[in-house]
């Protein structure tokens, strides 16, 4: 039961947060490519797909984080950097998971089942960007994003189709300014090893550059309900995202780790929300 409780906390089984904000955007993806009308097995393909790549995604930026997570306070209690699992279990266990994955879009079609890859490629990318660039936090964007496009596809819709790649570079800015308070927390500990993110990047102007993102993610939302002819509730939802993303620039502005992480943690609420809105619009 010991190795169990190690094995969820290195995949976050126990905390799941970041399977949610990857799983939102999937939703709004596979809804808005059918219509409001998507097929079940999809979605349960998709809501499953999720939770074993974000956790696959989990284990190899621990693996690949196993020197640095010592060095900094909200890490170092990891199940790597503490001994409490080992490179090897954590190897085969995202192998486990991958394949998990895979056999997942085996229900799909091809041209989905080819995209996987890609997603693939971008999942085991990102959790060594932060050694060679500011922007780790695009990396995961676009590894948070990609299962957009794979959910077109598997719906049977155009990847030509604008809304699409509209949705992606949302989501893609969406990642980057919540991902930006998320790597606010480690700020002091991250300078200190030479670890890069754009919380770095962006200093004294991190929370400009947060609220930024964050109209142009509206802003493209409000675009593709317009292109979408999206009834009221969808546009109510855009409405309330702006309350609660004022309501985390509030909890983030004195730059405190606690405060900086719930605001991270708030962009849940942005995702179901825009997704009741989204599924509220088609039933009208």
């Amino acid at each position: 039961m010991s190795k169990l409780h190690d094995y969820a906390d290195l995949t976050r089984f126990n905390r799941p947060i970041g399977s949610l904000l990857l799983m939102w955007p999937t939703l709004w993806a596979l809804w808005l490519a059918a219509d409001g009308w998507p097929q079940w097995h999809l979605v349960i393909i998709f809501v499953l797909g999720v939770f074993s790549m974000r956790s696959a995604g989990c284990v190899i930026n621990d693996y690949a984080d196993r020197k640095i997570d010592g060095h900094v306070e909200r890490t170092k209690n990891r199940p790597l950097p503490s001994g409490r699992v080992s490179e090897k279990e954590a190897l085969s266990l995202f192998a486990g998971l991958a394949l998990l994955s895979f056999v997942l879009v085996l229900f799909t079609d091809l041209r989905t089942i080819l995209l996987s890859f890609i997603g693939l490629g971008l999942a085991a990318l990102y959790p060594f960007m932060k050694r060679y660039t500011h922007l780790p936090q695009l990396f995961l964007g676009l590894a948070f994003s990609w299962a957009i496009p794979m959910a077109y596809s598997a719906q049977g819709g155009d990847l030509l189709d604008p809304q699409l790649w509209m949705l992606f570079v949302a989501n893609c800015l969406w990642t980057i300014a919540y991902d930006t308070y998320y790597a606010m927390t480690d700020r002091p500990d991250d300078l200190k090893i030479g670890v890069k993110s754009t919380a770095i990047l962006f200093a004294q102007y991190d929370l400009l550059v947060i609220l930024c993102l964050q109209a142009l993610t509206l802003s493209l939302l409000l675009w593709i309900g317009v292109l979408s002819q999206l009834q009221w509730p969808y546009f109510l939802s855009l409405l309330v995202s702006i309350v609660l993303f004022s309501l985390q620039f509030n909890k983030a502005k004195n730059r405190e780790r606690q405060p900086c992480f719930q605001a991270f943690l708030d962009n849940n609420r942005i995702g179901y929300c825009v997704f009741i809105g989204l599924v509220g619009s088609y039933l009208l």
